[in-house]
């Protein structure tokens, strides 16, 4: 579970990265690269919630 919260945190630190290079200077292929952690990023926290369940009902 550690070393599935650490990969979810690099994720989402892409994910500002690259949404904010979007934003402040419009550059599209970070905008592609922030889409792409985006889904990266959900498939993790839906793991995470799946493994948060288990430990909890124990």
């Amino acid at each position: 579970m550690k070393a599935l919260l650490e990969k979810i945190y690099a994720e989402a630190q892409a994910f500002g990265k690259d949404a904010a290079l979007q934003l402040n200077k419009g550059n599209k292929a970070a905008g592609a690269r922030a889409r792409k952690a985006a889904l990266e990023l959900m498939k993790d926290l839906k793991e995470f919630r799946k493994v948060s369940v288990a430990e909890a009902k124990k």
